[in-house]
């Protein structure tokens, strides 16, 4: 049940926010092997003075957080990432103008199900892929 930010400083068109949030969630799917209804992911556009980003980007970069329970292996976390730049490359982000970190959080600290620790209940999939 990952929980992800896609960060961008650009105003894109709704069609194009919404084919960023579901390219990030087939990547996901396919990548983590999360369910296809397991999806909780926020889009947020920054006017250009509030989103400093690195030298030598366009204003496409577009920022992927995910914060997610351990266990996946690198190879799941390599198919992710070429996932979500395959996609978005289709809309004509470029590589270089994406960057995607994963925030690893032990399951004792999500509040879930009515604030039980994950760790304590049973979430329908596996994590170790």
């Amino acid at each position: 049940m990952p929980i992800t930010r896609i960060e961008v400083k650009r105003n894109w068109p709704a069609e194009k926010q919404q084919y960023l949030i579901e390219a990030t969630h087939a990547a996901m799917v396919e990548a983590l092997q999360i369910p296809e209804h397991d999806k909780l992911i926020r889009f947020i556009e920054h006017r250009p003075e509030h989103f400093a980003v690195p030298p030598g980007v366009s204003e496409n970069y577009t920022l992927v957080e995910v914060s997610l329970f351990p266990g996946r292996s690198l190879e799941a976390k390599r198919k992710l990432y070429q996932g979500i730049v395959t996609r978005f490359s289709k809309i004509g982000i470029h590589p270089k103008d994406i960057r995607i970190v994963l925030y690893e959080i032990p399951m004792d600290n999500w509040g879930i199900r009515g604030g039980v620790p994950a760790s304590e209940v049973d979430i329908g999939f596996k994590v170790d892929v």
